[in-house]
């Protein structure tokens, strides 16, 4: 027996915009700068860098879930492609921050920033 054909359109838009609305606040926060996220660090990184870091894996997650179709998967097969991809790219952000934090330190007597 085949399958009716279901439009997906409506949902599109549904994403397109739940995207939009996330990209506008990080280009938004990018031009703004706002004092109390550049001035105040955790873990030795801005607070706006953080901000720019969750929002991006929040977007990242949730192409994954729309587009590679994971909310229709079974669970296991949802949490080794979603927690996989998370895990690595905590891990990439925590070695670039403690290698740029390494280099600013190494190179701030010779460079003037």
């Amino acid at each position: 027996m085949a399958h009716a054909h279901e439009s997906n359109t409506k949902r599109i838009w549904i994403v397109l915009a739940i995207l939009t609305v996330l990209t506008t606040v990080e280009v938004a926060l990018g031009i703004v700068r706002p004092d109390f996220l550049v001035f105040n660090d955790f873990l030795g990184t801005h607070l706006l860098n953080w901000v720019f870091i969750i929002l991006t894996l929040v977007k990242a997650y949730y192409i994954a879930w729309a587009f590679m179709h994971l909310e229709g998967e079974k669970p296991w097969l949802r949490r080794a492609i979603v927690w996989t991809g998370v895990f690595l790219i905590c891990y990439l952000v925590t070695l670039i921050l403690i290698e740029g934090d390494y280099l600013h330190d190494t190179l701030a007597p010779l460079v003037k920033w």
